[in-house]
């Protein structure tokens, strides 16, 4: 799982409440990191994959979203990767993790195993959150038709700086001056969570609200695009609407567990003993919600696969297929046209007239096809509405 503790468990004079989760059963909290960072990792992957009877994915020609999709499923699966791993050497090598706690120890590879394994899962997350803004930031402006692949640069640039940035940040200033200072007082650890929970506040915040209008802008391009809003239409604009409805809620659900915890966790710092009878409530729903953590973060991937794309089967196409290359089939059309040229020129004017008028219909076809991407039936009934599929 991912929390700004795991850093903060480097620091040999950590605080109570960091102490107090990370010795309840580490043996089964890792178990279970390392079951569901598994399961999740070989369902998403599962999902990806390219199964038989199915056409590739296509990549949308007037949006990066389906490239920003792929992304966030890149980031679950190395911060997976990352949980795997760490969750691992804390079950196998308990020895080589105790030398953390030691104030004046001369080891400086658990310490530096610590910080990385921290730093790596934090950073992967936070791209990951990052890459959602950038994915419902995407969605409005597509239906806005102010975007393209051209932005896919600017959403690396914003995404993996920003997340490096404030991961760096957060680090140096709890680590500052050195390990074995670090978490001696809240002016060390407060900066920190910040840089932490920014990403993931701000997908909580602002997603919903842009989802929101991306709903609102693609209703009133179904009603504009022949002037009439059918059954099929509406359908479309509740799929997307869904759509948008499943990605927030695998959200809310896989990170829900890590504020409340954070909250339950900062108020136990505050108590002058958190040993006390009064507050044995609120640490054992800490510790609740420390163990659902671990089950529900590693889960995101695969939830978000079935947000993004439905459930796309177990049957997996592993064999290579040969691609058609799109100039080729374009000029083999256009050879076959060119045999036998027709010697009146009003047909042809008449045909570029019809495409003038299909014009603002095709890219209102592009962006919706791009927010239904991965839903088959969706894309059907877009295609027999669409003027191109009626024979304009």
């Amino acid at each position: 799982m991912a929390s700004p503790r795991l850093e903060t468990y480097c620091c040999p004079n950590r605080d109570a409440a960091t102490q107090l989760v990370l010795n309840f059963q580490p043996e089964v909290f890792c178990g279970v990191c390392i079951g569901s960072a598994s399961i999740s990792l070989l369902l998403t992957i599962l999902q990806l994959l390219p199964k038989k009877g199915q056409s590739p994915r296509k990549m949308p020609k007037a949006s990066s979203s389906s490239t920003i999709l792929l992304l966030i499923s890149i980031c679950d699966i190395l911060g997976g990767l990352g949980i795997i791993f760490r969750s691992s050497v804390w079950l196998g090598f308990p020895g080589f993790i105790a030398n953390i706690s030691l104030v004046n120890g001369t080891d400086v590879w658990p310490s530096t195993f610590c910080v990385g394994s921290a730093m790596w899962i934090q950073l992967l997350y936070s791209a990951g959150f990052w890459w959602l803004f950038c994915y419902a930031v995407d969605s409005y402006l597509v239906v806005r038709r102010s975007a393209g692949l051209s932005t896919i640069v600017l959403y690396h640039m914003m995404t993996w700086g920003l997340a490096v940035m404030l991961c760096v940040e957060g680090i140096a200033l709890l680590y500052y001056p050195s390990l074995s200072s670090c978490e001696n007082g809240l002016e060390h650890a407060i900066p920190h969570y910040i840089t932490t929970y920014v990403p993931l506040l701000l997908v909580l915040v602002a997603n919903p609200i842009l989802f929101r209008r991306t709903v609102s802008a693609v209703a009133s391009l179904l009603k504009g695009r022949q002037g009439i809003y059918t059954e099929n239409e509406r359908r479309l604009g509740t799929e997307i609407q869904m759509r948008f409805f499943k990605i927030m809620l695998v959200f809310v659900i896989c990170w829900s567990s890590n504020i409340i915890n954070e909250t339950l966790l900062f108020y136990l710092e505050m108590q002058p003993d958190i040993n006390e009878m009064p507050l044995k409530n609120i640490r054992s729903a800490a510790l609740i919600t420390w163990i659902i953590m671990g089950v529900l973060n590693p889960m995101q991937g695969f939830l978000f696969t079935l947000a993004f794309y439905g459930w796309t089967g177990w049957r997996v196409d592993l064999k290579w297929r040969k691609r058609e290359i799109p100039w080729e089939s374009m000029s083999s059309s256009t050879a076959g046209e060119n045999a036998y040229p027709s010697p009146v020129n009003y047909q042809s004017n008449i045909h570029d007239s019809k495409k003038i008028s299909t014009t603002d219909s095709q890219q209102t076809d592009e962006a919706i096809s791009m927010l239904s991407e991965g839903n088959t039936s969706s894309d059907e009934r877009l295609t027999r509405s669409s003027p191109i599929y009626q024979g304009w």
